[in-house]
């Protein structure tokens, strides 16, 4: 008997030092790409680490009756029917270290700049309970972008959620790292976060920041194109934890998520494959369950810190009704919409002022900035609508009162006009606005 004892205690020993201090073993019967159905591991939990021999770690995105789903993160050599799959009792983790900042990092901490991993790294939520309503505070201070038409006709505040919205090549990214730019010296630290774009999208937006000197503040989180579709699902998710982290500090974060229409087409694919039943264009159920955990991250924290999203949004063909985003929409406190229209006019940024909205607006604005911001929207809306009808009239035969809305109109659209990388302060976009005070 104890000769028994003894061996079990030092098979146990050996499976903890060979790191395969397990609970239960399955085996794989059935492989779809990167999603693995395994029968045998009865009391694994939902979202818990898994290992599949020494091949590949994933987590268990679906219990069936006979069966589970794995998601597959990493994957060091190809899986085989009948491998053995080994249930860990961990939670499925993120790695994180506090030297990430100024780096390109992804969610298992490693720098993707140099191909290693960083020192010190701990272990993170890869997703936290939602701070409750009655710990979050008024959204009242404004985060300055830098760009005129934003913090003066639509503004942003500490806290806010706003959604960047239009067709590709309309200048979606520029607005969100013209911000970043603009938090310098504020104190604020700024996450990028990159669903599914290439290395050298990725590459340019790290060296454009630095050229700037912005990734001084700045984390860019990534999952490249090439990467697992799970690894692009959690990878937001991942980037909130690390916002929520630092705001618990007291400390105010921006947060871009580039973009949200990519990170809805991975969720359907993993779940199609899993065998989710589509709705909506082929979507899950639960898309919008998917987003609005997501974003409701943000928030100003009471008597702490706050998290700012931009989250991004492709469309096609300027459609704004389509069913991600409206749902976003929904979700977030206003738009900044984006219009191939305009960009092709040469007005950059290439706001549509029409169809943008802030519901905060006024309320994370100072006084004077708020009361030059509701003139200018209501001349240049006055005037947008006006320029539409008449377009191709003639200006001589116009009435002296439609002449002075259309030089108004004209002199507002010319200083709205901004290169990309030259940020305005408030007193500057107060003294270039000041002749409607003067009209």
């Amino acid at each position: 008997m104890d000769n028994y004892v003894d061996n079990m205690i030092q098979d146990k020993l050996n499976k903890i030092s060979s790191s395969q201090n397990i609970n239960e073993t399955g085996r794989v019967t059935k492989i779809h790409d990167y999603i693995v159905e395994v029968t045998g591991l009865e009391n694994v939990r939902f979202f818990e680490k898994v290992k599949i021999d020494n091949k590949a770690i994933g987590y268990v995105n679906y219990i069936g009756e006979n069966s589970i789903v794995i998601a597959i993160l990493e994957e060091k050599e190809p899986i085989v029917l009948d491998d053995i799959a080994y249930s860990t009792g961990e939670k499925c983790q993120a790695y994180f270290s506090t030297g990430a900042i100024g780096r390109i990092i992804d969610m298992f901490g490693e720098d993707k700049l140099t191909g290693k991993k960083f020192e010190n790294l701990f272990a993170l939520n890869i997703e936290n309970a939602t701070l409750p309503i009655m710990k979050r505070g008024k959204v009242h201070t404004p985060l300055y972008t830098g760009i005129s038409g934003i913090d003066l006709i639509y503004p942003i505040g500490k806290g806010q959620r706003q959604l960047i919205i239009g067709d590709k090549k309309t200048g979606k990214t520029q607005i969100c790292l013209d911000t970043i730019v603009n938090q310098k010296g504020k104190n604020i630290l700024c996450i990028y976060i990159g669903i599914g774009k290439t290395k050298k999208e990725i590459k340019n937006i790290y060296y454009e920041l630095s050229k700037k000197g912005a990734m001084q503040y700045t984390i860019i989180l990534t999952a490249f194109n090439d990467e697992k579709p799970p690894v692009l699902s959690l990878t937001p998710y991942v980037g909130l934890s690390i916002a929520e982290c630092y705001a618990q500090q007291k400390n105010d974060v921006l947060v871009v998520i580039d973009d949200l229409k990519r990170h809805a087409e991975v969720y359907r694919e993993i779940s199609l494959l899993v065998g989710k039943t589509p709705g909506r264009d082929a979507y899950p159920a639960d898309i919008f369950y998917t987003h609005s955990r997501l974003l409701e991250k943000g928030c100003q924290i009471e008597n702490g810190g706050s998290i700012t999203i931009l989250p991004i949004v492709e469309t096609k063909g300027g459609d704004i009704t389509d069913y991600i985003s409206t749902n976003i929409i929904s979700i977030t406190d206003g738009q900044i919409v984006l219009s191939e229209k305009n960009f092709q006019k040469g007005e950059k940024p290439a706001i549509n002022y029409g169809l943008s909205v802030s519901r905060l607006g006024g309320a994370v604005q100072e006084e004077n900035i708020k009361k030059l911001g509701s003139k200018v929207r209501r001349e240049l809306l006055s005037y947008i609508e006006t320029r539409d009808i008449y377009e191709l009239a003639n200006f001589d035969d116009m009435s002296p009162e439609l002449k002075n809305k259309i030089r108004t109109g004209k002199e507002i659209i010319e200083n709205l006009k901004q290169y990309k990388y030259s940020p305005r302060d408030v007193k500057e976009t107060e003294e270039r606005f000041k002749f409607i005070n003067e009209s």
